[in-house]
């Protein structure tokens, strides 16, 4: 059965998916590393930044853990800096 999101769902799952990837890339681990690092599998972490999965709050947990960041911080982009 496949999920039938929201096109609004769908924008907050695939932003939510490339905050991971950025923090993820920031910390400087690969998908696969991250994932053992955390106790999840590479093709969830692939799908969660994807914007394909809506992730569970403990794997959240886990992933924030991960990177040595708040759960809060997977939802609030960087702040922009002016020139």
């Amino acid at each position: 059965m496949q999920n039938t999101y929201s096109a609004k769902d769908r924008k907050y799952l695939k932003a939510l998916g490339a905050r991971v990837r950025e923090l993820r890339k920031a910390a400087g681990y690969s998908q696969e590393d991250l994932a053992l690092e955390i106790g999840l599998d590479r093709t969830y972490m692939g799908g969660v930044e994807r914007g394909e999965r809506n992730v569970a709050v403990l794997n959240l947990r886990k992933i924030a853990a991960g990177l040595g960041i708040s759960v809060g911080d997977l939802f609030v982009p960087p702040a922009k800096t002016s020139k």
